[in-house]
């Protein structure tokens, strides 16, 4: 492989990286908002509801009670890159405000070649692999608290904001120099 080769993990890979309560809580919300998202994403969110998500008694299932839509979606988020990508996109939509917060946090971190925080990043291949070792989860939620005091934000969505925004999963951790370290992230 060329070292210069970017690999991606197509985007349902997030499941791997999230547990399964706050999983079925960014679910939930999405779904429950969808009507609050823009039209493009709404329908998108929809249509995939109902080609993914088979719920017995309903032929449509973006129209079943918002209990069985979550229940399905979660199976069909774990499976699907492009309804994962969707929902994380909606959820980054639905969460305008902490999405600017934490992309200047990012931004103030030296995070290189960031998209504007309002980019479609579904439209994206999949998540990159790297991830600088020196920026750790506990050093993100740090640098937030700092930025913003006062602020009552879960550090669970700090996290998922900024692996959107990064476009990355803390995989294949590096230094600085851009050396590979060995080992996984801490969660």
């Amino acid at each position: 492989m060329n070292d210069k080769q970017i690999r991606y993990f197509p985007f349902h890979a997030i499941n791997e990286f999230m547990n399964d309560d706050y999983r079925l809580k960014v679910i939930q919300q999405v779904l429950r908002d969808v009507e609050k998202l823009p039209g493009e994403r709404r329908g998108r969110i929809n249509a995939l509801v109902r080609k993914y998500v088979s719920l017995p008694g309903f032929r449509n299932s973006a129209a079943a009670p918002l209990p069985m839509r979550v229940k399905g979606a979660v199976s069909a988020f774990s499976r699907y890159p492009d309804f994962a990508a969707q929902v994380l996109q909606g959820w980054s939509e639905l969460k305008a405000g902490l999405r600017a917060q934490v992309f200047e946090m990012l931004k103030s971190r030296n995070w290189a070649d960031l998209l504007p925080p309002e980019a479609d990043r579904s439209k994206l291949p999949g998540f990159m692999t790297q991830w600088p070792k020196s920026e750790t989860y506990d050093v993100l939620d740090q640098t937030y608290a700092e930025l913003f005091p006062g602020e009552e934000v879960d550090n669970d969505d700090v996290r998922l904001m900024s692996v959107w925004l990064v476009n990355r999963l803390p995989y294949e951790l590096f230094d600085e120099e851009g050396e590979q370290a060995e080992g996984e992230p801490e969660q």
